[in-house]
């Protein structure tokens, strides 16, 4: 358990969500918590517009989730687990159910899960169609039965996650890193990559993109190597205008920031995001003031409702929006534009999670460097 856990550490894997955090230190923590009952749970309600990597993986490859979550198990002394599916993934929850019952049978999961000498067994559960129970104290509320809503850290969940105890809790796609992980050696896995972002990612193309579907590669290409040369430009012929990348909630990308490489660091430091690796191409017929609207109207929607800053900030950017495409003159807009800056931040730094806290992305994103689509003036942009 104890090598387990250094190798995973020392692979430099980090939480593929979306989050980046250094799994290893994840798993060290629940295992050195002292405590008779521990769970793995892991996260498969993939809600972000344009990602389909964890859906691929289960439904065409479960043994090795199913593998990763039992290594998890055994490593971090949890004995039971938890796949977390979202209820718009029919297939993937028959095809992990099914592979379930195989590997049960053939003794990798049970009394003695892959003869290791330790109990781990786990299930599949089902969601109900709410983007938030994908952050993941909403997600374990959801496991117990609750109405999903997120909970205020510390605790965190390697402490006292599902009923209390402490919980590793991963995406697919890091859960499913494992195996190899541990097949080839750290080393291996770490070769990949550049800087702190080390390994693989499977990007995802979609939106207006000629050849959309899933690129596997080391951190490190640029987006345009991933949206000209792997997707071929837009499907519709017309200029590239943007790509919103990691989900709804993802900053909107324009052409000139294409030469940045794919990277966590990279990405935060252009005020971006990778995410979960979801990359939405759009071409130059594109509104951008009606799309930062959109991430408003969606954060409303699917706010849990917890914070003010998400449940009330969120519908006053809606309203806000409006009056700024409604103004009479330059003057008005630039008024409204400074009272959507305000929000965003608001949104951004008050918020409990990332639901409100990354709405703010697209939003200012698309303000930033698309002002004639808000009928602002272009000065407006680079202040």
């Amino acid at each position: 358990g104890e090598q387990t856990v250094a190798a995973v550490l020392d692979s430099g894997l980090r939480g593929r969500g979306g989050a980046a955090f250094p799994a290893g230190i994840k798993w060290r923590t629940v295992r050195d918590t002292p405590q008779q009952q521990k769970y793995v749970v892991c996260n498969a309600d993939e809600g972000d517009s344009g990602t389909f990597a964890d859906r691929m993986l289960m439904e065409g490859d479960p043994f090795l989730l199913i593998e990763g979550m039992a290594i998890a198990g055994i490593a971090v002394g949890a004995s039971y687990g938890y796949i977390y599916v979202r209820s718009e993934y029919p297939q993937a929850v028959a095809t992990l159910r099914e592979a379930l019952d195989i590997a049960r049978d053939a003794g990798y999961l049970g009394a003695n899960a892959g003869a290791s000498g330790q109990a781990f067994d786990m299930e599949v559960r089902v969601g109900a169609g709410a983007y938030i129970c994908g952050e993941e104290t909403a997600l374990l509320d959801s496991l117990e039965g609750k109405r999903g809503i997120v909970r205020a850290k510390p605790p965190i969940p390697a402490l006292q996650g599902l009923f209390g105890q402490p919980t590793l809790v991963h995406n697919v796609l890091t859960l499913a890193s494992v195996p190899l992980i541990l097949a080839k050696g750290a080393p291996f896995y770490r070769d990949y990559g550049m800087g702190r972002s080390l390994g693989t990612m499977p990007f995802q193309l979609a939106g207006n993109v000629r050849h959309g579907g899933l690129v596997e590669r080391a951190f490190g290409l640029t987006l345009r190597e991933l949206v000209e040369g792997y997707g071929g430009g837009t499907a519709s012929g017309r200029p590239l205008k943007a790509a919103q990348v990691g989900g709804p909630l993802g900053a909107w990308v324009p052409p000139s920031q294409f030469d940045t490489p794919l990277d966590y660091e990279a990405f935060a430091a252009m005020g971006a995001m990778l995410g979960h690796g979801g990359v939405v191409v759009a071409d130059d017929s594109l509104d951008l003031a009606r799309m930062a609207r959109f991430a408003l109207q969606f954060c409303a929607e699917e706010s849990c409702g917890k914070c003010t800053p998400c449940r009330i900030g969120s519908t006053r950017g809606v309203e806000v929006i409006d009056r700024l495409l409604a103004a009479p003159d330059q003057g008005r807009r630039d008024e409204q534009a400074l009272i959507l800056k305000d929000l965003c931040d608001t949104l951004q730094y008050g918020s409990l999670c990332a639901l409100g806290g990354m709405t703010s992305y697209p939003v200012a994103s698309a303000l930033k460097h698309f002002p004639a689509d808000f009928g602002l003036a272009p000065s407006e942009a680079e202040q």
